[in-house]
This record gives structure tokens, C-alpha cells and sequence, in this order.
């Protein structure tokens, strides 16, 4: 079965529409959290997903969670504001209510980490500060989030890949990040920009001690 691991898309539906053109129509499309909130089409953006159907395995990040009024988390309440007034309850509701994991054959996919969708790591995070958020699943490999820059390294023998992000990216250059089977993808769109380079990302990341 292929698998394209498409995260943090934030409301980015031109984004979206480029990196599902280059999907394979037999592929299984993962989405991994952090869906509407940030950008500006975000109610356009979940019902392009919710109208493909069985294709899709969804899953829940920090940002679709906390668009619902008793939760709280990482975001702030500027960051949220656009999404809340676009989307409907029910819509808010959806994406409340998703699963915070997948798995699919021996993958395991989180929007973070396997524990929470809070964790923040990144290539550089030393091994031995986050191998306990990787014991105990039984899995070979871990898919995540979140942080928006894509990587793939081992930790406590789990081999962990990030997607990166569709929708808001910290790279080197503009565009969609995304996996399909694993492999790390860059589609290009017009109208593509980064939020923040990598490095300063990293850099970010690494002074708040992550």
C-alpha cells in the first residue's frame, strides 16, 4: 500500500492542490494534523479532504484540538481567531474528535510524538532527551510532525521521519513538504514562501531548549 503523509497544511489549500495532484489516485493519504488553523482558506481546505472520501486516514494535531473552546495548548488565540470564525461547529467539532495516532502495516503516525501532539524535537534534539517518547510501541518507525521541518534519523532504534509541512514550511526553499512512502517530497506552487529558513527555525528551537 503507498502512503503520502501530508502534515501541517494550515489552511493552505493551494498547497494542498499541488501535492494532491502528484499523489498517486491509489495511494492512501494520511493527514497528520494541524489541518485549517493559520492559513486562509481553512474551512476550503478541510472539506477538499473530507471529499476524498475512504482514501484519507486523518489524525489529530495540536492546532485542530485546541480550536475547540475547552482546550488549551501551544497556540495562540491570534493564530486560532481566523479558523474559529470560518469554520462551523461542526466542522470544529470533526476535527476535535479525530484519533491522535494511525497506524498503517508497521508505521506508526502522531502529529508530534507517539505520546502527545506537543513534543518538540528536531534533528539536532540529543537522543538521549526524548528516546523515552519512542519506547514502548512496538513499531520500526515513527512518522511525525509538527515542527514543520522534515528529517529522518533513529532514536532508541525507532527510526523517526518527519513529513515536514505542506501548508507552512521551515526549509531552505518554498514549497509543499510532504512524504510518500517514506521519501521525503518538495512540490512547488505558485505563491509558495516559508515561514522561516530552517536554520532560523532550528536556531529558534534550540535557545528554548527543544
Amino acid at each position: 500500500m503507498s502512503v503520502a503523509a501530508l502534515y501541517d497544511i494550515h489552511g493552505n489549500l493551494a498547497a494542498l492542490e499541488a501535492v494532491l495532484a502528484e499523489v498517486p489516485d491509489d495511494a492512501t493519504i494520511l493527514v497528520g494534523g494541524d489541518i485549517c488553523a493559520g492559513g486562509e482558506q481553512p474551512s476550503e481546505t478541510l472539506s477538499r479532504l473530507r471529499g476524498l472520501g475512504d482514501r484519507v486516514a486523518w489524525l489529530r494535531g495540536n492546532a485542530d484540538r485546541e480550536l475547540h473552546p475547552d482546550e488549551e495548548g501551544l497556540a495562540s488565540p491570534e493564530f486560532l481567531e481566523k479558523a474559529r470564525s470560518e469554520l462551523s461547529e461542526e466542522e470544529i467539532e470533526f476535527l476535535h474528535e479525530l484519533p491522535p495516532t494511525q497506524r498503517i502495516g508497521d508505521v506508526l503516525y502522531c502529529h508530534a510524538s507517539p505520546r502527545n501532539d506537543l513534543d518538540i524535537f528536531t534533528e539536532r534534539t540529543p537522543e538521549e532527551r526524548i528516546a523515552f517518547l519512542f519506547e514502548g510501541f512496538a513499531v520500526p518507525t515513527v512518522v511525525c510532525g509538527h515542527t514543520h521541518m522534515q528529517f529522518d534519523r533513529t532514536v532508541a532504534g525507532v527510526r523517526v521521519v518527519n513529513a515536514g509541512s505542506v501548508g507552512m514550511p521551515y526549509e531552505d526553499e518554498p514549497g509543499a513538504y510532504w512524504l510518500l512512502d517514506l521519501v521525503p517530497r518538495r512540490t512547488s506552487y505558485a505563491g509558495a514562501e516559508l515561514k522561516a529558513s530552517r536554520e532560523e527555525a532550528v536556531a529558534e528551537f534550540t535557545e528554548r531548549g527543544l
